[in-house]
């Protein structure tokens, strides 16, 4: 799958429009009917919102700050280290579990019923190790309800894509790649079936390829919003 990406433009009160989209993507990540493509469309809607958190800490007025609101963008900026550290190890987990499909679609094809049940559990325990890296981020989540405008629109945005990469391990781990081990044996003896498993696991690979290339992308955009920030707070 391409990865599509949506251009937020910069209207003349851009603090509304990022608001809207933080209640919008907020709204559509809180549905109990989460989707692969819900998650696809979130994550490119993320990394324009925080390409246009960059363009508002680069107009002149975003820029004058009271001493404790500096404190609060200290915190925000520890914050934001985390998170940094949360999406560059989903972003690896994400190429690892391609990497485990891959495996499985070989094992589909040879009719290798034993490897195939290692691969599994691959994906399963690599699925749990994600898990636990909420876990961790959980209790270390910080809402910063601060007058400031600018920092808030930061803690939302980190929130929602804390939220938003939790929700999709989730979906991961309900939707195992090959449905019913205890009948695979039987599927490998029917070439019909041996196809449609090789056409979801090619479906399922490029679902997490996507979202590989969709957590880079927004990886790369909060290391430049980081930078943005870490430029202000030195001037």
């Amino acid at each position: 799958m391409a990865c599509h990406l949506r251009s937020v433009s910069l209207p003349s009160r851009p603090h509304n429009k990022v608001e809207e989209e933080l209640h919008s993507l907020e709204a559509s990540i809180s549905s109990s009917s989460m989707t692969i493509e819900i998650i696809f469309d979130g994550l490119s809607r993320l990394g324009d919102i925080y390409g246009t958190i960059e363009e508002i800490m680069c107009l002149p007025g975003s820029q004058v700050f009271s001493s404790q609101q500096v404190q609060k963008l200290d915190v925000e900026m520890e914050c934001s280290l985390e998170l940094l550290d949360l999406c560059n190890a989903m972003h690896e987990d994400f190429a690892e579990l391609k990497a485990i499909i891959q495996y499985l679609q070989v094992a589909t094809r040879k009719g290798d019923d034993a490897i195939a049940q290692v691969k599994i559990l691959s994906y399963t325990r690599l699925v749990k190790k994600a898990k636990k890296h909420f876990n961790k981020a959980a209790k270390k989540v910080t809402s910063n309800k601060e007058d400031c405008r600018m920092i808030r629109l930061l803690s939302e945005a980190r929130e929602i894509t804390t939220s938003l990469l939790e929700s999709t391990v989730h979906l991961l781990s309900k939707q195992i790649p090959v449905p019913k081990w205890s009948l695979v044996s039987k599927a490998f003896q029917k070439k019909t079936s041996v196809v449609c498993k090789e056409e979801q696991l090619q479906a399922r690979e490029c679902s997490v390829k996507d979202l590989e290339t969709r957590a880079g992308i927004m990886f790369r955009q909060l290391v430049q919003s980081r930078v943005t920030l870490l430029n202000i707070l030195s001037s």
